[in-house]
């Protein structure tokens, strides 16, 4: 059964102990807090359901209903699961499974994919995660294509977000699916956040060279970053590695996902960010440090695959709010 937008307004929280509190939270009060100023139609209607009373971090929950009420809802929310290392319990599997079966919209926020790919719901779909935790749900569940550079991922009856803010840019989507852009936007000023974030907007998270300790190209790839500021070609690569180029392209998507020229255009944008995060440095300098020639190209690349232009993130990643050396990972284009 396939359930239209109207019937998506019961919507069931899917919780049982080791919830991340955050994401429940978070989904708890776009849902269950009221309809914004200005909303037109019904409000959703929130359960939370659960196997019993349970621990999320340092809180108590009383969920409403058992598990069995999933398939009732409309949509499904199962918030983070804290312990990637550990099964998630069949029970809660077989009810978020039964639930998709039965027509509900399901969605998982940040590491709430363990729980959805668990139950086959991810199988042969593009999905995400929390970034820290993407090779170790694509390792654990080989066939689900698992991004790791966006915010979400929207695949209709089954959507994915990655890690604590983009849960609520997840959260928000589906109220602009389901109230329009207006009541979503209303509800995001209540809310004290941003309207909207493009799903396909990379995650502002670091993250390491796709390489491992003794793999074919980890040296290749440790040479390059030393080289960026330099215009290197796939045949630089090849020469290198002592690989023809095609056996190279082979080994870099086994190895990466990605070609050698998109990897080197992602190592790139990477290098531009630390250093608007790190220096003073104008785009010009910036653009001849990190090889990309000119202040325009520099501007382009970086829009296209970090989702904002160089000087939005420098003043986004200076403003005194996040990390240390934090950088984003970004979309090979």
């Amino acid at each position: 059964m396939i359930r239209t937008i109207p019937d998506m307004s019961t919507v069931a929280l899917a919780v049982t102990d080791g919830m991340l509190h955050f994401e429940l939270s978070l989904a708890y009060e776009v849902f269950g807090s009221g309809a914004p100023p200005g909303a037109a139609g019904p409000w959703y209607d929130l359960a939370v359901c659960g196997p019993g009373a349970v621990r999320a971090g340092r809180f108590r929950l009383e969920p409403d209903h058992g598990l069995g009420h999933l398939p009732r809802a409309g949509t499904v929310v199962v918030p983070g699961w804290a312990d990637t290392e550990a099964e998630p319990p069949a029970d809660l599997v077989d009810a978020v499974r039964a639930a998709h079966e039965a027509g509900a919209r399901v969605a998982s926020l940040c590491t709430g994919a363990f729980v959805l790919a668990a139950a086959g719901l991810l199988d042969g779909r593009r999905a995400t995660t929390h970034w820290a935790h993407t090779e170790a749900l694509a390792a654990r569940y080989p066939r689900v294509e698992v991004d790791p550079d966006v915010l979400y991922v929207d695949g209709g009856s089954v959507l994915t977000s990655a890690g604590k803010a983009a849960a609520m840019d997840l959260c928000l989507h589906l109220v602009r699916l389901d109230h329009g852009s207006s009541t979503a936007n209303a509800l995001a000023r209540r809310l004290v956040v941003p309207p909207h974030r493009d799903g396909g907007q990379a995650q502002f998270v670091a993250n390491p060279v796709p390489a491992r300790d003794g793999h074919p190209l980890a040296e290749l790839l440790g040479w390059a970053i030393e080289r960026l500021d330099q215009p290197l070609t796939v045949d630089d690569l090849a020469r290198r590695a002592r690989l023809s180029p095609r056996h190279l392209g082979r080994q870099f998507k086994s190895a990466t996902g990605t070609t050698p020229l998109q990897w080197l255009l992602v190592q790139r944008i990477r290098h531009a960010q630390e250093l608007l995060e790190s220096t003073d440095d104008g785009i010009d300098a910036i653009a001849a440090a990190t090889g990309m020639g000119t202040a325009a190209t520099l501007r382009r690349h970086f829009r296209r695959t970090v989702g904002v232009p160089p000087d939005t993130y420098r003043r986004t990643f200076r403003a005194g709010t996040r990390p240390a050396a934090a950088s984003s990972p970004i979309r090979p284009n």
